[in-house]
């Protein structure tokens, strides 16, 4: 069995795919499992994937259907969900692995990285880390791990439009903390600069704010651009 599965979604990302997967060569070299789920491309997305993944799974569009379906499909006895746009530290099988290990808790997140022109980008990410640590909670650019176990006792993740992760960690939370890792994983700024960094970051306290006091899903997604 993999100590380790990799799951990512996908969706009309072949323009990334290929850089994506060849980052993960190494930890496939060592033996994690690298799952990528496609949500229904219109592009070479699947094509370039079966050339870099162990397998190449596609389930209804939305992340938490896509990762779910990953999930029952993987070998490890650790899942980790990685965006397609975040790479991963080097030593990631064994940072993840021990700090579980080490803690005897059930699931972490990375700090993070937001790549990018802007300097406001630093602190974002240092935001996002500091919320983490305090709140418990993860977002999915943190790269997400959980044991398998765990993972199928709290009924994998919502299958909501927006949020998932969020709703996921609500869920973990009570099973444990999280394991808070200082290493970084570095993910793509392109939707702070292609909206702006501040109007970026508004829009998603104020979504977080309202799914907190209960806003459909379905509509914040619809007001994040989300397909």
């Amino acid at each position: 069995m993999a100590k380790l599965s990799i799951i990512m979604p996908a969706l009309d990302e072949g323009e990334h795919i290929t850089a994506a997967l060849d980052a993960l060569a190494d930890l496939r070299a060592l033996g994690a499992e690298v799952i990528v789920v496609d949500g229904g491309s219109r592009d070479a997305t699947i094509q370039r994937a079966r050339l870099r993944a162990d397998r190449v799974l596609t389930a209804p569009c939305g992340r938490a259907s896509q990762m779910n379906a990953g999930a029952a499909q993987a070998a490890g006895d650790v899942l980790l969900f990685l965006h397609a746009d975040t790479r991963l530290p080097r030593d990631t099988d064994y940072v993840v692995l021990n700090g579980l290990e080490r803690s005897k808790r059930e699931w972490g997140r990375f700090d993070v990285k937001i790549e990018g022109r802007s300097p406001l980008l630093t602190v974002v990410g240092w935001l996002m880390g500091l919320r983490s640590r305090l709140t418990g909670i993860a977002t999915g650019d943190q790269a997400i791990f959980v044991r398998r176990e765990a993972f199928q006792a709290v009924g994998g993740f919502p299958e909501i439009a927006l949020m998932e992760d969020i709703a996921l960690c609500k869920r973990l939370k009570a099973v444990s903390r999280p394991v808070c890792l200082d290493e970084r994983v570095i993910t793509s700024g392109r939707r702070f600069e292609q909206y702006g960094v501040i109007k970026t970051l508004l829009l998603m306290w104020r979504l977080r704010l309202r799914y907190f006091f209960g806003a459909d899903p379905a509509e914040l997604a619809r007001q994040y651009r989300y397909e």
